[in-house]
């Protein structure tokens, strides 16, 4: 049997060569970086910082699921010809690290997530580090630092606009926090819990005073037992929990059996690991949606 990585090899090979050696995935402007980052939302953050100084992709598409994606051919050939890449760590996209050693790129490869100063980690449910800093806006500021300084690593000339790019974002994020703590004071303190989807929002909730009851199930693709189901039921109820949490790229149904039997209603339309369609296509967007529909639910 083939390995998927020869495999990945061997097809991104043939892809290369029916197009005569080249694809044009992207075209490089003059002075322009070529980046690849794992999700969109990574690659919002790295656009706004760059601006028309970067070419961006994302590997992950738009809806698409980072915890369960499965490469294809193409993004090996996006990876072998970025200028750098960038990638969150901690678990979420370590599918990442076969690409990059079997296309033995030399861009460099940041883990924004990873080794990040100024922040408290949290323990994921199955004892791992949970990997979703970036919906603590304070902490997605962080990456904006780090996105900075790797692109201006990777060029110098430019470094001085990379960094006032930086800058720039970082002040709009420290208003964006700033409002998302005056839209969660809006909500009764006796119905600041909720229960998600999976386990996207710990540094969401401990950052502006939320508390989570629980999740519907461990990890996205695994299904949970009937026990833990009725166990969270139980829970929901003890608790008073209003909402459940749900992402628009997974299936509410099962969270709608639970909020039935609870007596919870489903918002089934946030975004954490990915962008939506406009309001919510920017990392900006993304907060206001669900920081709004958050505040909607639980007032």
């Amino acid at each position: 049997m083939i390995g998927r990585s020869f495999a990945l090899v061997l097809a991104a090979g043939l892809l290369l060569a029916a197009c005569g050696g080249t694809i044009d995935l992207a075209t490089n402007a003059p002075g322009e970086v070529r980046v690849v980052a794992t999700t969109t939302v990574l690659a919002d953050l790295v656009a706004q910082v760059g601006g028309a100084r970067v070419r961006v992709d994302s590997l992950v598409p738009r809806g698409g699921e980072a915890h369960t994606f499965d490469p294809r051919p193409s993004d090996l050939v996006k990876v072998a010809r970025a200028d750098l890449v960038f990638m969150n760590g901690l678990g979420l996209d370590d599918w990442l690290t076969g690409l990059v050693a079997d296309t033995g790129t030399a861009a460099p490869v940041v883990r924004l997530g990873e080794n990040l100063p100024g922040v408290t980690y949290l323990a994921g449910r199955g004892g791992e580090t949970n990997p979703h800093l970036w919906l603590n806006v304070a902490y997605a500021r962080r990456y904006v630092e780090r996105i900075g300084e790797a692109l201006a690593g990777v060029d110098p000339a430019q470094a001085a606009a990379f960094r006032a790019g930086a800058a720039a974002y970082e002040a709009r994020l420290d208003r964006l926090d700033g409002w998302v703590r005056s839209m969660i004071a809006t909500i009764p303190e006796k119905n600041r819990a909720f229960v998600s989807f999976h386990d996207a929002l710990p540094y969401f909730a401990a950052a502006y005073g939320l508390r989570i009851v629980g999740v519907v199930v461990p990890a996205p693709g695994q299904d949970p037992s009937a026990g833990e189901v009725a166990d969270l039921i139980a829970a929901i109820r003890a608790a008073g929990v209003k909402a459940i949490f749900s992402e628009s790229q997974f299936s509410p149904e099962l969270a709608q059996a639970v909020a039935r039997e609870a007596g919870a209603t489903v918002v089934a339309d946030l975004y954490t690991d990915t962008l939506g369609d406009p309001p919510a296509d920017t990392y900006e967007g993304l907060i206001r949606w669900d920081v709004e529909r958050i505040v909607a639910a639980l007032r």
